[in-house]
């Protein structure tokens, strides 16, 4: 066997203990027994720690030697090697105690946190994040020394190959100082407009879910490769070929759920779009968590805030809901869904005020990474940001520092990627609507092969094959740039 085919057989091994916790991990949040969570942690601690010593073996630096002078390997092989030995320099830097320390830290922290929101109790946290936060501090700074990184910058980059903070540090600085004077004048323009009236539910669950699945199946979403379900917080997770989404539902309110169906989708999207060929390899991963995350926010954002889904989606709600009357039409529909306001819930966040909660999340885990800020300060400096780049404070902890899962889930570094994945999106889709003219006629027919179909070729079927920058470069002309965004922001709420 050459060496890049023994390279390729481990990491196809590796692929295949990813997939088995990937499992475990979503059946740990959506439908596993409180009773079960001790021996579920040792269960995943041990898978990890086998996953991390295979990754680390002494033998893939001997493979990757020898393979780089393998004149036979094409273009894909190739940056299948430079993915290969990325992974590798990571996790040489990580010993095992600390990935199985990590892992069983962080499944105490996950079902802790569960209570702890349920009952707004964050000292009832505290040590179990405490914990989380000591391990993810050792662990960037194993992998910065190993990368010459800061230990932050080592963490980003696992979810944002290439990342760095002071980079992002100056595109976040551009956007606090455009966004509250820009919400503030959207506010304005939509005070001009008629104010639509709330629907009146209640929304029974099965109606929401049954519109969430007829939604995702136009969005172009396998069946035959997931499923939808509910958890605590929605994620995209499970397997290769077997993409499970999750969303929480409101009976009071679908557009919460249905919104958070569409934005897993546009994960799922992507994880079901990667190259087949390559499905089981680093290269065939998804890039990083900024195109993820563009993936996502273009369904949710671009595509489905568009009064042309509304006038697809419009007749939909109507029959889930039995509902009729001027408020269900499409243009009433549209006001509605981009409706600006400054509330506490990042996920229930609309696309003005989105990015400030990002803001503030990226600017607390930085400093908390750097032992800048005192966990139990956490409340306080949540409260205080809130104030600055929004305008409000959660009146309890529940609506502020514990609302997400992040953070007890080990995220640290993840959180950037989500407004830089918004601005990657507001160029992609700006791009795909430029090359497919039919893409938004398309929506409104609920025919969403044309940006599919696009996305396929220039974002999901590339993997990680070329850099974020390279990638959007090649799809839409310019590297990740706010540019857009901006201009997208403004056509839609002062147009």
């Amino acid at each position: 066997m050459s060496a890049y085919a023994s390279l390729a057989a481990h990491f196809g091994r590796i692929a295949a203990m990813s997939n088995a916790v990937g499992i475990l991990q979503w059946d740990s949040d959506t439908m596993m027994p409180k009773g079960a969570a001790a021996s579920r942690a040792e269960s995943l601690a041990l898978l990890r720690v086998l996953q991390h010593e295979m990754a680390a073996d002494a033998r893939i630096g001997d493979w990757l030697e020898e393979a780089g002078g393998d004149a036979t390997l094409g273009e894909w092989e190739r940056a299948n090697l430079r993915e290969i030995r990325r992974v590798w320099t990571a996790q040489t830097a990580l010993p095992a105690d600390l990935v199985e320390a990590s892992s069983k830290a962080i499944s105490a922290c996950e079902m802790a946190w569960r209570q702890a929101r349920e009952d707004s109790d964050f000292p009832g946290l505290r040590p179990y994040l405490a914990e989380v936060l000591h391990l993810q501090r050792e662990a960037g700074a194993a992998k910065g020394e190993r990368l010459g990184l800061s230990p932050y910058d080592a963490l980003l980059n696992d979810y944002e190959p290439g990342g760095r903070s002071a980079t992002i540090d100056a595109l976040f600085d551009d956007l606090a100082a455009f966004l509250p004077g820009f919400t503030q004048e959207a506010l304005e323009a939509q005070a001009r407009r008629p104010t639509p009236a709330p629907l009146e539910g209640p929304f029974p669950v099965e109606a929401q879910r049954g519109l969430g699945q007829r939604i995702m199946a136009a969005l172009g979403y396998d069946f035959s490769r997931g499923r939808l379900d509910v958890s605590t917080h929605p994620f995209c997770g499970g397997a290769d070929n077997d993409v499970r989404i999750t969303t929480r539902y409101d009976e009071a309110d679908f557009a919460k759920a249905l919104m958070g169906v569409i934005h897993e989708t546009g994960h799922a999207l992507y994880e079901q779009g990667r190259p087949a060929a390559y499905m089981n390899q680093p290269v065939g991963q998804a890039r990083g968590m900024v195109l993820h995350e563009s993936q996502s926010l273009l369904m949710e954002m671009q595509a489905c805030r568009s009064p042309e889904f509304l006038d697809f989606a419009a007749p939909l709600m109507r029959e889930a809901f039995g509902a009729s009357g001027p408020d269900w039409q499409a243009d009433a529909l549209w006001r509605r869904y981009t409706r600006i306001e400054r509330g506490f819930i990042r996920v229930d966040a609309d696309e003005v005020t989105y990015p400030a909660h990002v803001i503030l999340r990226y600017r607390l885990e930085k400093a908390l990474i750097a032992d800048a800020l005192p966990l139990a300060e956490l409340p306080a400096a949540w409260n205080a940001g809130m104030k600055e780049l929004l305008g409000t404070v959660p009146p309890n902890d529940r609506l502020g520092c514990l609302q997400d899962i992040h953070w007890p889930s080990g995220g640290w570094g993840y959180f950037p990627t989500y407004t830089l994945g918004a601005i990657a999106a507001a160029q992609l889709f700006d791009a795909a609507c430029r090359a497919e003219p039919d893409a938004l006629p398309g929506i409104a027919r609920g025919d969403f092969a044309p940006l599919v179909g696009w996305l396929r070729t220039h974002v999901h079927g590339q993997g990680a094959r070329f850099s974020t920058d390279e990638l959007l470069t090649r799809a839409t002309g310019r590297p990740l740039d706010a540019g857009m965004f901006k201009a997208h922001l403004a056509r839609r709420y002062l147009g």
